[in-house]
């Protein structure tokens, strides 16, 4: 049994994470985070809301700490991994626009090529199939 670990909050802070319970906008790993800092400031221990919510300890300790270090802000998810888009769905617009309103058949190195040059938008040509692939 790991070493005893408990949060204190204020009664605006408890009512906050109560109020994100119910929130409909909010994902369900915050208000589960939530949760598990409001079980803890009334008294249970780090065991039984492991417990409760079937994660292992560890992540109830981390999620406690995520709250005593940053406050409210601990309970959401950070950025994710990953490049940044480099397009925008206004370009895959104008290309639909432009497969439907020419006659010309186009292969998917051509329209890299017609997004480079007319958007300043550098895909692969694989990249931009998978792209127009996912929309249809």
């Amino acid at each position: 049994m790991g070493a005893r670990l408990r949060v204190f909050l204020s009664a605006a802070e408890e009512r906050t994470l109560f109020e994100l319970r119910t929130a409909t906008t909010v994902p369900q790993r915050v208000k589960d985070r939530a949760e598990v800092v409001r079980l803890s400031h009334q008294g249970m221990y780090v065991e039984k809301i492991a417990t409760l919510f079937h994660w292992h300890e560890r992540t109830v300790r981390e999620t406690l700490g995520r709250w005593q270090a940053k406050g409210l802000g601990g309970l959401w998810d950070g950025p994710r991994p990953g490049a940044k888009r480099r397009w925008q769905a206004e370009d895959m617009e104008y290309l639909e626009a432009c497969l439907r309103a020419e006659p010309h058949t186009y292969n998917s190195q051509q329209l890299a090529h017609k997004l480079a040059s007319e958007r300043n938008v550098e895909l692969s040509a694989d990249h931009l199939r998978q792209v127009l692939k996912k929309r249809g």
